[in-house]
């Protein structure tokens, strides 16, 4: 769930504790404090009186400073931070009950006590199960850790792991190839884990600002921008379901080879479960792709290959994997994966999704089950599309969970295309075109293929933009504007193209142009701006009042910004394409049937929170 909804689902006391994080980091000079003073410009200093959608706006520019205050958690060795970490970063864990979370804790706290033990009688045996070279570096890492915390208590201190310590022993541990659960049952040898009472739990992870507590619904709250905080502070590269989406394009012997470099039994195991224990794991995405993957010995020119091929013929992505180094190679990946889980976007439409459930649901008996077990959610959740979205849960995610005879089962039941990908083929099958390019809007404005294509779109990139133009008409007569086509065609003339005029009536009417860009930040303003007087001038001759001229566009350079607060002539207004979508979702939850245009008067760059204020009233 989005930072800001959750801000608007808890109450005052209830968000102190993070608004006062926020507000120490504020206070600290953090390296945007421009942005971020410019953001609070027009709000009180005092964070609770800002709306939900400007903290939002501030969390993602001290999102950095934030991973610092939660990084200095680590030094109390007794916190079991790492512990907790992970189990609110899994894909589906979000949003908890108490007692679940309790639940989820005390069976991680049970499997460290049974590992640890486990983990101690291979050590300490001659006849070891683990090879000689892993021993080796698990005595290696155990006797630092060993060193780094007992060190005080030889000097009559308190023992703990100073930052510079964890610092040193991180580096360790990537050199060692050592995955978080190995480090984690060697660590809590070193310091066996007492379980912790439920509630000193969650005001500890309250009070550092991770969670949001609801004591009225009794529910848990970790936001979407904080998951991805923590994951970052625990060296998780990518979410565990992109994860799950790479491994599945890896033959079995592949995955065989994963699971004996880091001592993953095996037996009784099958192909999904072997996937399911590599995740659990936690070994680092780039060093699977970088070493676990090759058998050894293999050369940099054939692992680069393995990588080319998982990007082009496994994830089937048609555009060349950027970078000339593996290194570079796998980095870009990893930015792939995180640019598309920014992306806010379905997939599919909502309508699509929940259908696809229902179906899904009505095929494959087991489903249900597989739902809450993969995402580890309680018995009495309701598995509609709201609550999965809610859970950052995707159309998408849900299929990459079913095997291929529950893939090919499911396609036989309902007649789909059945030859090449079969999630891909699903996906077509639920989506609702309009909706989704709706959905799609700002990446269609940004001209973003990949990022399109992974949510089940295919256009020639020479289309785009006259797609974004028709889409910010579909956008305009969802609001209720008069676009007025051919009023367009008669203003029209050789020399000047007028994108869209909305008929206000009484011979009033607003012009809107629309740009889209590949780079962030529109910036071309004086020919735009000639472009707009012209089309302003041919209105006028024609006996028209143009009451307002729109740029709609992805995004807008400050001085493209500046200059148009500069120009009076032809009375132009900035409106984002994220702004226009988002205006468009709370008019669509609003009494209104048509939208207000005067809303549209005021602003050089149209604030979308002002407008969803009005609106809402």
């Amino acid at each position: 769930m989005k930072l800001e909804k959750i801000l608007d689902s808890v109450n005052s006391l209830e968000k102190n504790s993070f608004l006062k994080i926020i507000d120490n980091i504020k206070s600290s000079n953090p390296k945007n404090s421009k942005e971020i003073d410019k953001i609070l410009s027009d709000s009180s200093d005092n964070l609770k009186s800002v709306d939900s959608i400007n903290i939002a706006k501030v969390f993602d520019l001290i999102k950095d400073e934030f991973a610092e205050t939660i990084k200095a958690e680590f030094i109390n060795t007794t916190s079991q931070l790492d512990i907790l970490i992970d189990i609110i970063i899994k894909d589906g864990n979000n949003i908890l009950k108490q007692d679940w979370f309790a639940r989820l804790y005390e069976k991680e706290i049970a499997k460290i006590k049974k590992r640890t033990k486990e983990l101690k009688i291979q050590l300490e045996s001659d006849k070891s199960e683990i090879s000689e070279t892993r021993k080796r570096d698990y005595l290696i890492y155990k006797a630092c850790v060993e060193t780094a915390y007992n060190n005080d208590y030889q000097n009559n201190r308190e023992s703990k792991i100073t930052d510079d310590e964890l610092s040193i022993l991180l580096t360790l541990t990537n050199q060692l190839d050592l995955s978080q659960e190995e480090v984690k049952l060697i660590n809590y040898l070193i310091i066996p884990p007492d379980k912790s009472d439920i509630e000193n739990i969650t005001t500890f992870l309250k009070n550092i600002g991770v969670i949001f507590y609801s004591r009225k619904n009794n529910l848990i709250y970790v936001a979407d921008e904080v998951v991805r905080v923590l994951r970052k502070v625990r060296k998780k590269e990518i979410a565990d379901k992109y994860y799950r989406r790479v491994l599945k394009t890896l033959k079995e012997s592949q995955i065989n080879l994963v699971c004996r470099k880091h001592r993953i039994d095996t037996k009784e195991l099958d192909y999904e479960l072997k996937i399911k224990q590599i995740i659990k794991e936690g070994i680092p995405f780039s060093t699977l792709l970088k070493n676990g993957i090759h058998k050894d010995g293999t050369n940099l020119t054939d692992r680069k290959k393995t990588i080319n091929d998982i990007w082009n013929k496994g994830l089937k992505i048609s555009s060349n994997l950027k970078g000339s180094t593996l290194e570079e190679k796998i980095e870009n990946i990893i930015s792939y994966f995180n640019e598309i889980e920014l992306d806010e976007k379905v997939g599919i439409s909502v309508e699509g999704y929940e259908k696809l459930l229902l179906e899904i649901n009505d095929e494959l008996k087991s489903f249900r089950k597989l739902v809450l077990t993969e995402f580890e959610m309680p018995e009495e959740t309701n598995l509609n599309s709201a609550t999965l979205l809610d859970f950052n849960i995707k159309p998408r995610d849900v299929l990459d969970i079913l095997t291929v005879e529950d893939l090919k089962s499911f396609i036989a039941a309902k007649e789909l295309k059945s030859r090449g990908d079969l999630v891909l083929n699903i996906l077509d099958a639920y989506k609702d075109a309009e909706n989704l390019l709706i959905e799609n809007y700002v990446a269609i404005g940004f001209r973003n293929l990949n990022l399109l294509k992974e949510n089940g779109i295919t256009i020639k990139e020479s289309e785009l933009g006259l797609k974004f133009e028709c889409i910010t008409q579909k956008i305009f007569e969802q609001l209720g504007f008069n676009v007025d086509e051919s009023l367009k065609k008669k203003l029209n003339t050789t020399k000047n193209k007028i994108d869209l005029v909305l008929n206000l009536g009484n011979n009033d009417v607003i012009i809107v142009e629309c740009k889209t860009i590949k780079e962030s930040g529109y910036n071309k303003f004086s020919s735009v701006s000639r472009q707009i007087k012209a089309y302003v001038d041919l209105a006028k001759k024609n006996g028209l009042n143009v009451v307002k001229s729109l740029l709609v566009a992805p995004d807008f350079s400050d001085d493209f910004v500046n200059d148009c607060d500069l120009e009076f002539e032809i009375n132009l207004s900035l409106i984002t394409a994220g702004s226009l979508v988002n205006i468009l979702e709370g008019f669509r939850e609003s009494k209104h049937k048509q939208f207000p245009y005067q809303l549209l008067m005021k602003d050089v760059l149209i604030k979308e929170e002002r407008i969803l204020k009005a609106i809402k009233k």
